[in-house]
């Protein structure tokens, strides 16, 4: 019987010295801040080469790129993509110069098998009417819609809690002039495909939504879907906390800001909320900045140690692609590294914008980046060279 209390006034000992020790640690001991992350960035030929096309589709913008098993993982052989464009030219093209009878639709796809950058892995394709003519496969048709309207594509996603659609925001765009900055964004649906195949696609519905809305404190307009983050675990994000974050820009000084929802409330609009630079609040009158300058098109993605990179093309228009180091995936987010110039605005006097990063098609510890250029007379332009209006790429490095 000794023995036993010797034993178990031993055993309280040790458990009184453990947990001293251990306090002790948590107390002591913090956790050391992550190094600063630094950037190299280099041109991707191969991957602008699967752009610069002469038969079919020819020119594009609004590129976003969809893993359609709507998990975000690097380096998979067979992984499958969406990739989404806005405007797009469709025609032949010799010598560099279109062809008369090119024609432009406002939406196209193309579909890649595997994560490299080979011709014989990736198909363009164009939606068709009836008599075999080109045709967008978004046009808008809802309570939203407006004569003489037609849809910019934002950000998508896989949704696993919807059957696996896919999900698409698309802005309503209407021309107010001749000039090719002469249109105004108006109001935002969202897409639903239920079948996200190359069959699939042409079979839509359109949801109506508040998500583009003049903010009554700035008097400017908001629209969100310009990039999406899905923070969950069947997503394979790092760090889930099975949202998905739905970004926005606010016009003025282009500010980034935020809303999200569980997945499977991805149709239910009241169950959005605004983050108004404290807290997640359910008024959108609210929103606040998450960085200032941003493009119309953007990304947020992880680096895997808990920091998150936002890609946009500096003020929107420039020659500067720039990447912001956040904390979580609302930031808050540090200066702007200019991580690369784009040499076509020295060149040619072509206007960059709409950087952003794909993620899965990226490798590990650098972020596949692509960016859009056009002219200030792209009408005109385009007949004279096809070059001018089809996405770049370029990888940037981060350590």
């Amino acid at each position: 019987m000794k023995n036993l209390k010797y034993i178990s006034f031993l055993s309280i000992l040790c458990f009184l010295s453990c947990k001293e020790t251990k306090e002790k640690e948590d107390v002591e001991t913090p956790k050391e801040p992550l190094k600063e992350l630094t950037f190299t960035a280099e041109a991707a030929p191969e991957w602008t080469a699967l752009m610069e096309r002469t038969s079919g589709w020819f020119a594009a913008d609004g590129i976003f790129t969809i893993p359609l098993d709507g998990k975000e993982i690097q380096n998979v052989d067979e992984k499958e993509t969406l990739f989404i464009f806005s405007d797009t030219y469709i025609g032949e093209v010799e010598n560099g110069v279109p062809k008369p009878g090119n024609v432009m639709v406002n939406n196209t796809t193309a579909w890649m098998k595997g994560n490299e950058p080979k011709e014989s892995a990736i198909d363009f394709e164009f939606n068709t009417d009836k008599n075999g003519k080109p045709k967008s496969y978004f046009i808008p048709n809802n309570d939203l819609a407006k004569d003489k309207e037609y849809y910019w594509l934002g950000d998508g996603f896989i949704n696993h809690e919807k059957n696996n659609a896919l999900y698409i925001f698309a802005y309503h765009v209407h021309k107010t002039g001749p000039n090719v900055f002469d249109f105004e964004q108006t109001n935002i649906s969202l897409l639903k495909v239920e079948n996200p195949t190359r069959e699939g696609i042409k079979t839509q519905t359109q949801i109506p939504t508040e998500l583009g809305f003049v903010h009554e404190a700035t008097q400017k307009r908001a629209y969100f879907g310009c990039g999406i983050f899905v923070n969950t675990k069947e997503a394979n994000a790092p760090n889930h906390d099975g949202y998905v974050y739905i970004y926005g820009v606010l016009e003025g000084n282009k500010s980034l800001v935020a809303s999200r929802t569980l997945p499977k409330n991805i149709e239910n609009f009241d169950t959005y909320t605004y983050w108004n630079g404290n807290d997640w609040v359910k008024d959108k009158q609210q929103i606040a900045s998450l960085a200032d300058g941003v493009s119309n098109e953007l990304s947020v993605t992880p680096t895997g140690d808990g920091r998150y990179l936002l890609t946009f093309q500096v003020l929107g228009i420039s020659d500067k692609v720039g990447i912001q180091v956040g904390d979580s995936p609302i930031g808050p987010f540090g200066k702007v590294h200019q991580v690369y110039t784009t040499p076509e605005y020295a060149e040619k006097s072509l206007l960059p914008y709409n950087a952003k990063a794909h993620y899965h098609l990226s490798k590990p510890g650098e972020l596949l980046i692509s960016y859009n250029t056009i002219t200030h007379n792209f009408w005109e332009d385009i007949q004279k060279d096809a070059t001018i209006y089809h996405p770049r790429f370029i990888k940037v490095k981060y350590e």
